[in-house]
């Protein structure tokens, strides 16, 4: 990967207020290596140039990396441990969350298993012990956690539903969003509270983004 590409992801990580080491730089690069050239061959992406991938996935998933560190830190220890990723397709934002958050446990789950096999890859070749690819139904899950993501995954109401029971006690959904989404969240079932909306700022990206936050009502 060019040094262009390693200087815009440095200076759209500064601009996010984002202290990565060398290593996770490291990581990060060769991360978009692995994609495009899994991608060649398994379809993962339809974004094939490099350029684009680094601003529509590696910056898209880095700017929801701030706010999730910020929640992660005011959780108390032992309640920060393990997040689930719906429908993760080729990693994002799974495997940028496991790079810039080394203290989560992350798993990537996808119907499939070609997916799940890049997941598993990705975690060999980058040396990440922290990310898992799950091929599975998020339906089906019987392992519990703390933080349960998507991006442009599905709609919040099958978000939510399909993945309710993947839910620790305290946990709370992230999904990543575009524009505002004011349907989907009136469509939602009275038992899912949005307890808030996070507009984004993505460097080098003109489009409209944001986190939805939410959490189960008993």
């Amino acid at each position: 990967m060019s040094d262009a590409l390693l200087s815009e992801l440095r200076d759209g990580a500064q601009k996010l207020g984002l202290a990565l080491s060398e290593q996770q730089f490291a990581q990060l690069m060769e991360f978009l290596s692995v994609l495009q050239k899994w991608n060649k061959v398994y379809n993962l992406t339809s974004v094939r140039a490099p350029q684009e991938m680094l601003t529509h996935h590696l910056l898209d998933s880095l700017a929801a990396v701030p706010p999730l560190q910020r929640y992660l830190e005011s959780m108390p220890e032992g309640q920060r441990e393990k997040l689930l990723d719906v429908g993760s397709g080729g990693g994002l934002p799974g495997v940028v969350f496991a790079i810039c958050c080394p203290q989560l446990d992350v798993s990537c789950v996808d119907t499939v298993a070609k997916k799940a096999a890049f997941i598993n890859q990705a975690a060999a070749t980058l040396k990440l012990p922290n990310l898992h690819g799950i091929h599975a139904r998020v339906e089906t899950l019987t392992t519990k956690f703390d933080v349960v993501s998507c991006r442009a995954f599905a709609s919040l109401i099958d978000f939510t539903t399909w993945s309710r029971a993947t839910l620790a006690d305290h946990a709370i959904w992230f999904a990543m969003k575009g524009k505002h989404p004011d349907e989907e969240i009136a469509a939602l079932r009275p038992d899912v509270e949005v307890f808030h909306v996070e507009q984004l700022q993505v460097p080098a990206l003109d489009a409209d983004r944001c986190i939805v936050w939410m959490r189960p009502v008993a």
